[in-house]
């Protein structure tokens, strides 16, 4: 499939199954936000469909990932919109008075908060790794940059953490 061809339907339900929740997550990590991740996301694989892009069976992960990428900037462009992501660490306390309770609420709060303040490139990188449990090489891939940068953005991000939750 070198040279490509129209994307039929059945390719693009295989590319939707296999990649809509890659992509939806790779923006929540971008903007801490599910609405908007999980709009992203349909947006994407809308352009990919009405744009009737030629397929190519290995050229179309990065496509996704590419346009997913554009709408998400365009999207917090035109909107001034600024993440709710620390908003939403606020934990209802009420009915939880245990002592283990609050000090773990407390520890996630700080974790949560470190994770927020690490540089975006850093935070993707960290969180594909740790919840997606994608391999260096993967995350590498579907970013379209060098494994060395993954393993650099990696250490820089545990260290940044590390140092934080002292």
């Amino acid at each position: 499939m070198d040279i490509g061809h129209t994307l039929t339907k059945e390719e693009f339900k295989l590319l939707y199954i296999k990649y809509f929740d890659s992509i939806r997550n790779y923006i929540y990590y971008r903007s801490g936000d599910t609405e908007i991740a999980v709009d992203i996301a349909q947006e994407t694989f809308m352009k990919i469909w009405q744009k009737q892009y030629k397929y190519h069976e290995k050229k179309s992960k990065s496509l996704l990932y590419k346009i997913a990428k554009g709408l998400f900037v365009d999207f917090f462009r035109r909107q001034k919109i600024k993440t709710e992501y620390l908003q939403e660490l606020k934990f209802n306390l009420k009915n939880k008075d245990s002592e283990n309770y609050v000090e773990y609420l407390c520890l996630k709060n700080n974790y949560e908060k470190s994770l927020a303040r690490l540089p975006e490139k850093q935070r993707i990188v960290f969180l594909m790794s740790r919840k997606d449990e994608l391999r260096y090489d993967e995350i590498a891939e579907r970013l379209n940059i060098s494994k060395k940068a993954i393993e650099k953005r990696m250490s820089l991000a545990i260290a940044t953490l590390k140092k934080s939750m002292l």
